[in-house]
């Protein structure tokens, strides 16, 4: 199978071009070519394939075989590969994925695409659709939840996939190999969730380390960022516009007063070669 290795900011998945290949069970391709002993080394698999409603389809599949609906890093790399290898000429193009068709924005110099904004749609807010088990009020926000025998206050975002949000003084002293997992297969969230822990820096700036169901901790998280600005605003901590410091390297997040959550970051080829499965 030929692939082509891509990150956004050290988020990094393995991109199969499905006009050209075919996948019989992308699952399993995903815990092999994500093995770092025994594949090729990555937080996941998405395929790059025809669509009916838009210029592409994105579909990711989690290191541990499950499907996810959405990866902003992973999206923008998607349209990184497709204008770069010439499977299109436009700088604007519409990428269908579980959570609904995304519009991107290429910026290119020599030929090829540098960075991408990406229209993330609106986040969502409504617990039942996040989903979380929560009925006190019509969004959940900084409310304190048990994990793990310890109180922590959490908001709740979808952006496409469920987020958790939780605010801490410093995010290089999270146990988050410990304290992830938990998050992860809390009880309330029937889905599992990613978790987002956030250390607000000023009006403008945040860190974040994320957890991700089925991965675990990765350098970076695009639909994390969106959900964590998103967290931020509703509980006044930042203004609309944040750049989101995270293990390999920045974001910016613009989340409008509709709700629309605006996403601008880099993208990078690894490399590209044949894996034999």
């Amino acid at each position: 199978m030929k692939f082509t290795k891509m990150h956004g900011c050290g988020n990094d998945y393995i991109y199969v071009n499905c006009f050209e290949e075919k996948v019989e069970n992308p699952s399993e391709t995903a815990k092999k070519v994500s093995d770092v002993h025994f594949g090729i080394g990555s937080d996941g698999l998405i395929l790059i394939r025809p669509s009916e409603v838009a210029d592409f389809r994105m579909s990711m599949y989690n290191a541990d075989g499950s499907e996810g609906k959405m990866c902003g890093n992973g999206i923008r790399c998607v349209a990184k590969y497709v204008y770069d290898f010439g499977l299109t000429q436009k700088t604007t193009i519409t990428v269908e994925t579980l959570s609904g068709i995304k519009t991107l924005e290429l910026s290119v110099k020599d030929g090829k695409a540098q960075s991408v904004k990406v229209n993330m749609g609106k986040a969502i807010l409504k617990p039942c659709d996040i989903p979380v088990k929560y009925d006190k009020k019509d969004i959940m926000v900084n409310e304190p939840v048990d994990v793990d025998g310890s109180i922590y206050n959490i908001t709740c975002v979808s952006m496409g996939n469920p987020h958790c949000i939780t605010f801490v003084d410093d995010v290089n002293n999270v146990d988050i190999e410990k304290i992830g997992p938990k998050f992860e297969n809390h009880t309330i969230f029937p889905d599992r969730v990613n978790t987002e822990f956030i250390h607000v820096v000023d009006r403008t700036h945040i860190d974040m380390r994320v957890w991700e169901r089925g991965s675990g901790e990765t350098f970076a998280c695009g639909t994390g960022a969106c959900a964590s600005v998103a967290a931020c605003v509703l509980n006044g901590l930042t203004d609309r516009k944040v750049t989101v410091h995270l293990l390999g390297g920045d974001l910016d997040i613009e989340y409008l007063e509709d709700g629309t959550v605006y996403m601008t970051g880099p993208a990078s080829v690894v490399c590209t070669g044949e894996v034999y499965l």
